[in-house]
Parts: structure tokens; C-alpha cells; sequence
């Protein structure tokens, strides 16, 4: 009787995966990024301008203006045992001393080069028509940087 020999397959030793095609692709991606990205300058071809030391004789920094206004709808310039009371009656609208001293504080501070600062506490029963007021007085004063704080030093 005869024998089948069966047909032998070659084996290979470990199977391979061809990444030719992969690697393509990744260098087209590649150049399409270059080419597609803007270039930027690099920081030291930036032209800057630093700025000089300020001169020592230059005028002290101005402290902002602290402005409270109590339950009562008084008015009141300054914090601790410094505070001044300024306007009381709750019927004028146009608070006539804190806009005069308002004036005198705006003109300091543009005399100094200097925006003018104020800071407003207000107590948590205060009028809402008496900061409105304030306000009023400020907007007349041209104080623009106007912040309102919880804490009076």
C-alpha cells in the first residue's frame, strides 16, 4: 500500500505584522501638521519695551478713601477712632460735604498721578437709597475705581 505524505507547510518562527504602511502614515501626518501650523516668533525676536525704575523722589502711594455708611444712613469718612462723620440727614439726596471732600480727594490723587481709589462699607441694615446716594456722589466726583469691602481696618 502506498503511503500519503501529507504536505508539509512551513512554519514560521514568530508571526509578523508588516507596519510599513503605518509608518507612512504617520510621517504624512506628520509633515501635514508642520506645514499646516503657524509659526511663532520666538521670544527673544519679540521687541519689548521694559520699564524703567521709578525715580526715588516720586510721590508717595495715596491710600484709598473708605467711605461707611451706617443702619442710620449716616455717612461717615474713615475707619477706627479717625472716622468722620460727614452727612446725616437721611432727606438730602446730594450729600454736599462727601462730595466736596470727595473733590478734594479726586484732585490729590490726579495732583499725585494717581487714580482715585474709595472703598465702601456698608452695614447690612443700611438704606439701599442712602448707597445709591454714595454712589451718585462718586459717579459726580469722577471716581471711577469704586470697590465695596466687608472689613473696615
Amino acid at each position: 500500500m502506498a503511503r500519503k505524505k501529507n504536505a508539509e507547510v512551513p512554519e514560521d518562527d514568530e508571526p509578523g505584522l508588516d507596519i510599513s504602511s503605518l509608518i507612512d502614515v504617520t510621517f504624512l501626518l506628520l509633515i501635514y501638521f508642520l506645514v499646516t501650523t503657524t509659526i511663532q516668533p520666538r521670544e527673544q525676536d519679540l521687541k519689548m519695551a521694559l520699564p524703567a525704575a521709578a525715580p526715588s523722589d516720586s510721590q508717595p502711594v495715596l491710600a484709598p478713601m473708605l467711605i461707611s455708611v451706617d443702619r442710620a444712613g449716616m455717612v461717615s469718612v474713615g475707619a477706627g477712632s479717625g472716622r468722620e462723620p460727614l452727612d446725616a440727614d437721611v432727606e438730602n439726596h446730594d450729600l454736599p460735604r462727601l462730595s466736596e471732600r470727595l473733590s478734594t480727594y479726586v484732585t490729590m490723587a490726579k495732583a499725585g498721578g494717581q487714580e482715585p481709589v474709595v472703598q465702601i462699607f456698608v452695614d447690612g441694615e443700611a438704606i439701599e437709597q442712602r448707597v445709591i446716594d454714595v454712589l451718585n456722589a462718586l459717579a459726580g466726583a469722577s471716581v471711577k475705581s469704586v470697590t465695596f469691602t466687608d472689613v473696615i481696618d
